[in-house]
């Protein structure tokens, strides 16, 4: 079970977006792609057969997990655990004790 997944609001807890939150929207692996953070500039050459034309993009890169945490309902980074509760695995927020869904 992975205890970050898609929908979760998350909080970068190192590197140069440090503090800054966003939601998941993508987890390959143990890369996780989250809206706002760690954008880059990329220079993308005109194209005329596709009719997009040339310049400097902003692109949401992947960031890996270990650099992201949970957060919990006060705003504040958790770490997650997995229990069993009536025969199915839960994510529980270690800060509050809230039960995260399955």
């Amino acid at each position: 079970m992975k205890k970050i997944r898609t929908g979760d609001e998350v909080i970068a807890i190192t590197g140069k977006d440090k503090g800054k939150r966003g939601v998941v929207l993508v987890v390959a692996g143990e890369k996780i792609t989250v809206e706002g953070l760690n954008l880059v500039t990329k220079h993308v050459k005109p194209n005329p057969m596709k009719g997009t034309a040339g310049g400097m993009e902003s692109k949401t890169m992947p960031i890996h997990r270990s650099n992201l945490a949970l957060l919990d309902a006060n705003g504040k980074p958790s770490r997650v655990s997995i229990k069993v509760e009536n025969g199915e695995k839960v994510r529980v927020l270690k800060t509050t004790g809230a039960v995260l869904s399955a």
